[in-house]
């Protein structure tokens, strides 16, 4: 394959796709080249480094999350938007679990700051938190219970963590719902709006 094709782009595309099939703890340069058939020093001029190319895979994945997020939630508020942004959290994070696992390093901060992706997986979650009338400090509490509580469970249930012989998505619609209640009837912090 001519080395002439490769981009950022494709070759994030293609780390994406090796994540998802390997697993993301073996995305490398060395076997991104291979797939490209060119060699290790090629992708340099693409990307600086390993850890360079996981930054940019986390950012594209977290692209992939947030758009399917704001689709199921669009239109939606309160305990209908929070099941949507739910199933579709999780079913991302089942479906690609090389590029969900990427979305949770820790990115470099020079990709940070200009990330349309980031800025936009904000403004969607604490949207839909408004709607049970949070304010900060609250707002922040609310995104880790619910990023934990989802990334937890998904973990979990990717692993084969669940044993009981209770039908898995019935615990996970039931772990929504508690969520739901818990924002609904959240404990505000003292001086917080809402």
């Amino acid at each position: 394959m001519a080395r002439a094709g490769l981009t950022v782009d494709r070759i994030v595309v293609a780390a994406a796709e090796l994540a998802d099939e390997a697993g993301f703890g073996n995305v490398s340069l060395s076997a991104l080249a291979r797939r490209f058939g060119v060699k290790d020093a090629s992708l340099y001029s693409h990307v600086r480094n390993l850890n360079d190319l996981r930054s940019r895979l986390a950012l594209h994945a977290g692209g992939e999350l947030i758009d399917r997020i704001a689709d199921a939630v669009a239109g939606r508020a309160g305990r209908d938007a929070l099941s949507a942004f739910a199933g579709a959290y999780r079913a991302y994070a089942l479906e690609h679990p090389g590029r969900y696992a990427a979305t949770q390093i820790q990115i470099d901060q020079s990709l940070i700051a200009g990330s349309p992706a980031l800025r936009r997986t904000a403004e969607i979650t604490y949207g839909m938190l408004r709607a049970y009338g949070l304010a900060e400090p609250d707002l922040t509490d609310a995104v880790r219970l619910l990023r934990s509580t989802f990334h937890g469970y998904c973990v979990l249930e990717s692993t084969g963590g669940f044993g009981a012989p209770r039908d898995v998505r019935a615990s996970w619609d039931k772990a929504v719902e508690a969520l739901h209640i818990a924002l609904t009837h959240w404990p505000r912090e003292a001086g917080a709006a809402g």
